[in-house]
């Protein structure tokens, strides 16, 4: 499986990008449950149907340019960020970046890293292993690259999030992503209970570093990304629930920003599993 996406890897990108465009629109005609969850979802935040037709082959192509993030070449990038992510980086208090399922999120470390790792040191990133085998050790060995580290989600992957923050550097999350039961509480997102990680809040809590909210926006026709970072609007409040309860009115404000490029499909609403 390696070798084909190193073959998909010297694709150009405009051309990943429509295959992924034929390969949403397939999922989503081929899967019910797919297609029951990504119309509900959307219908909870209210998305117009144009968004919502875009968002299906934007889903497809988040998956077709996997080969060439891991792989391939570097996606052309320009930040839009009005300097924030140098005077974070500066303050030497450590910086936790929060990117949901959104545009090509799998970008925005990989520049990161290559644009301010030389000066700020390695961003660490924390990522979910696949269950099957070859495709977690695919994961594994692509992600780790100069600049970033990739580490699980595991009591030790949360403790070298921690030890980076402390020495200054960046760590980035998913905060939409569904944690473990026991590692999340219940907080709306777009109207609905969603179970939410806590981890950033506490990462924030333990290490005194500072949050940034990034999205990495596709543009049109291959011609790379745009990568949109800003601060939060307040500082987190010190109780946990309601600080979780910020994080996701933050993350809703950016999704309907460019609902089009969310990840509707994914199971925001679904129930924890045990195991961490």
């Amino acid at each position: 499986m390696l070798s084909l996406f190193r073959v998909f890897a010297l694709f150009p990108l405009g051309l990943l990008q429509v295959m992924g465009w034929l390969l949403g629109w397939l999922a989503f005609l081929a899967s019910p449950s797919y297609r029951r969850r990504f119309l509900a979802n959307a219908a909870l935040a209210g998305v117009g149907l144009r968004d919502r037709i875009a968002a299906i082959g934007h889903g497809g192509r988040m998956v077709a340019e996997l080969p060439r993030l891991w792989l391939g070449r570097p996606l052309p990038s320009v930040w839009a960020d009005n300097g924030c992510i140098e005077r974070a980086l500066a303050s030497g208090r450590g910086v936790v970046f929060l990117t949901p399922h959104m545009g090509c999120f799998e970008l925005s470390p990989q520049a990161l890293a290559r644009d301010y790792a030389e000066r700020f040191g390695p961003m660490t990133i924390l990522y979910r292993p696949a269950r099957q085998a070859w495709l977690a050790h695919t994961m594994a060995s692509v992600r780790e690259r100069p600049g970033l580290q990739a580490v699980p989600t595991t009591l030790a992957g949360v403790r070298q999030l921690i030890k980076a923050l402390r020495q200054g550097r960046a760590v980035g999350l998913l905060p939409d992503q569904v944690p473990p039961e026991g590692m999340g509480v219940w907080s709306p997102f777009f109207g609905q209970p969603a179970y939410t990680m806590t981890l950033a809040v506490r990462l924030v809590q333990q290490t005194g570093a500072t949050v940034l909210l990034a999205w990495s926006e596709r543009l049109s026709w291959g011609r790379g990304v745009r990568i949109h970072v800003h601060e939060m609007q307040s500082p987190l409040a010190a109780d946990m629930t309601q600080a979780v309860t910020q994080i996701n009115a933050e993350m809703e404000q950016m999704i309907r920003a460019c609902p089009a490029q969310y990840l509707w499909g994914y199971a925001r609403y679904k129930q924890p599993r045990g195991e961490f």
